[in-house]
């Protein structure tokens, strides 16, 4: 039985030999260059497996991936640190000016892409020759159309964007991985028929406020609970521990009490993001909070970039299947299309969105590790392993194709703003 400190020791080391050798030899962006060299080592691991069937390394290495719940440890363990990572540097005051904006793309562009997706991924299944129920569909649609807070923020650390641009797509990341966790609980509650009779649309969207609106009202009180705490004292070891057990402790009540916690995160670490350093933090702990936030996101960001990688090892699928995961591709990026055109085209009048911005919009889409997380953790059937497949593709498309092409479109198509 491999322990919990061999699985940690191996993905520590083999983060921290793949980032050597990127930067050494390859020199991708530090999380790209993870996922392209785990993807690259789990492919010849298979080819190695095909070729020698029985060889030890990679049964080794199967049993040990094996053992890791790809999405506990994502979604019950590395989530809620990261989205606080990311909130906690947010510029508020962008944020409100684009408040709607945001809110828009996060709300009803995350409803529009997963209708859109679940629709065309059903009938490509149809063409293709695999039954997949329109219900299974729309849960892929929810789980693939959410921009992942994660990648996103990789993305954008080497793609230069005017500002209200970056804090839209911040915004929207941080805001609609919670929205999309919901509807995905709702639409699974659904295709599995646990909804019962009493399942509505209207009664999801019911259950959507309640669990949305409710994770960013107990965000805002254990947020504002801990920044209060902060300004009562000046000890740097007490207040940087104040941050991680706020983000434990809202991450897990919200749990308990059946609220959104991605989005309760999100909303108490832009709370103490923009209070605590004006009024609470002095400049000594300032440093020492910024410094612990920027390591977990950056180790937590490296091991989980390795792990999409290495999962391929012990992931397999035929040749139908793999044919509408390619498929999937297109598809996604054609809701994406849908979904960022739509604010645009119906309020063209306030002039607060350019229509130059789309194609940039479009391609910043990408997608990371909570859309694997909530594939695997879809209970099995016929429907899991195409929509399993449709994941992966779509997510290393985002992340390698897409990620390290941003910079190039961004400089082709964004609308600039005038200079001063």
């Amino acid at each position: 039985m491999v322990s919990v400190l061999d699985i940690s020791a191996m993905l520590l080391v083999l983060s921290a030999l793949f980032g050597w050798l990127n930067h050494r030899l390859i020199r991708l962006p530090h999380a790209t260059g993870l996922l392209v060299m785990g993807l690259l080592s789990s492919l010849v691991l298979v080819g190695i497996e095909a070729l020698f069937p029985g060889e030890l390394i990679y049964d080794e290495l199967a049993r040990a991936l094996r053992q890791i719940d790809f999405t506990k440890v994502v979604m019950d363990g590395m989530l809620a640190f990261l989205l606080f990572a990311g909130a906690i540097n947010l510029n508020v005051r962008l944020l409100r000016s684009r408040a709607w904006q945001i809110a828009f793309l996060a709300l009803v562009g995350t409803v529009i892409s997963t209708a859109v997706v679940g629709f065309l991924f059903w009938w490509a299944a149809g063409l293709i020759g695999l039954a997949v129920p329109l219900a299974w569909a729309l849960v892929f649609g929810a789980l693939i159309s959410p921009t992942d807070p994660v990648a996103v923020l990789n993305v954008l650390k080497n793609v230069e964007v005017p500002d209200a641009v970056q804090i839209e797509m911040q915004g929207e990341a941080l805001f609609n991985d919670g929205v999309g966790v919901v509807l995905f609980t709702l639409l699974i509650g659904f295709a599995t028929g646990m909804g019962g009779d009493d399942f509505t649309i209207a009664s999801a969207f019911e259950r959507l406020a309640v669990e949305a609106g409710g994770g960013i009202a107990l965000g805002l009180v254990a947020g504002y609970v801990a920044y209060r705490a902060m300004r009562a004292i000046d000890d740097f070891p007490v207040e940087v521990l104040i941050t991680l057990a706020l983000v434990a402790g809202t991450y897990a009540l919200a749990q308990r009490l059946d609220l959104s916690g991605p989005l309760a995160v999100v909303a108490a670490g832009i709370v103490v993001g923009d209070l605590a350093p004006r009024r609470a933090m002095s400049d000594r702990t300032q440093g020492y909070v910024s410094s612990l936030w920027t390591l977990v996101d950056e180790v937590l960001n490296s091991v989980l970039f390795l792990l999409i990688g290495l999962e391929v090892v012990i992931l397999r699928f035929d040749g139908t299947t793999t044919l509408l995961a390619l498929a999937a591709v297109p598809l996604v990026l054609f809701a994406r299309l849908v979904a960022v055109s739509t604010p645009v085209l119906l309020f063209r009048w306030t002039g607060a969105l350019s229509a130059r911005n789309i194609p940039f919009l479009t391609w910043a889409g990408v997608r990371g590790g909570i859309s694997v997380a909530l594939a695997l953790s879809l209970p099995d059937g016929p429907a899991k392993s195409p929509i399993l497949a449709a994941t992966y593709a779509v997510v290393l498309f985002t992340i390698v194709v897409q990620g390290l092409t941003l910079g190039a479109v961004a400089r082709r198509t964004l609308a600039r703003p005038p200079a001063d």
